[in-house]
């Protein structure tokens, strides 16, 4: 079986006294595809030291996450432009609007979402989606933006049945991890209504660890649970649900 882990933050400082350890772990697993998001620049690096180090699993987005869209974003998005034009990416991610933390920057994380979805337009890359407590915010650019070149995935989508049929009518594939395994995750409730072509896997580690170890620091190699779950919620051997949702992930990444 292979296993595609399409949201993971290798570069972690979690990670950071048994990083080689933990890939191998999930290599081990069948989790020999490992899609990884930037943050911003000050990750950069650390992003190209992991694709060196493993040129045949780990895979490489771009782009500015909303959290850390400030005073700066304006600087962190040419740092994005740039990388892109000198080298391949695989998507434009992971990117979109967060309004937890903070609401100061609301219009320029509009502004930074849309720019990098025009970004991903140009380059005919898949774009990487970060939404929290921003559903309505986020539909609304991507509803500007909305094209038959408009693609992606909405990582480690926690919203309801229609939220999530309004995010595949606008060309996205729904990212689906730890939180598939939690008592009171609720997206196992209806997702039998969606069909698993619309369906990739993810970790989103080091964060949302699933069941049994929720709570606790995640790992690639972890995806296999959620691939368990998705075993049950549709009746079909895992074996299935691997190569469905590894299929998915290629028609994104391209690879």
């Amino acid at each position: 079986m292979i296993f595609t882990d399409t949201h993971t933050h290798l570069y972690s400082s979690q990670f950071q006294d048994d990083r080689n350890e933990m890939i191998q772990r999930a290599k081990e697993a069948g989790v020999s595809r490992l899609f990884v998001p930037s943050i911003d620049s000050s990750y950069t690096q650390k992003m190209y030291d992991l694709e060196s180090q493993f040129p045949e699993n780990v895979y490489l987005m771009m782009g500015l996450h909303p959290t850390y869209v400030k005073e700066n974003y304006l600087e962190e998005l040419a740092h994005v432009e740039t990388e892109m034009a000198r080298r391949k990416f695989y998507a434009v991610g992971e990117i979109g609007m967060d309004l937890f933390w903070d609401k100061s920057f609301l219009k320029e994380q509009q502004h930074a979402f849309q720019h990098q979805i025009q970004l991903a337009k140009k380059y005919q890359l898949g774009i990487n989606i970060h939404c929290r407590d921003a559903f309505d915010e986020t539909f609304e650019v991507l509803e500007s933006e909305k094209a038959s070149d408009l693609f992606g995935i909405f990582h480690c989508f926690t919203g309801d049945l229609e939220q999530a049929q309004r995010a595949i009518s606008l060309g996205m594939k729904l990212g689906i991890g730890g939180v598939a395994t939690f008592k009171n995750g609720k997206i196992d409730q209806f997702l039998n209504e969606i069909d698993l072509k619309h369906i990739v896997l993810e970790t989103d580690s080091p964060y949302l660890a699933p069941v049994p170890h929720r709570g606790k620091r995640n790992e690639s190699s972890y995806i296999t649970l959620v691939a368990q779950k998705l075993s049950e919620v549709y009746n079909l051997p895992i074996e299935e649900i691997a190569r469905i949702t590894t299929e998915n992930s290629k028609a994104i990444f391209g690879i």
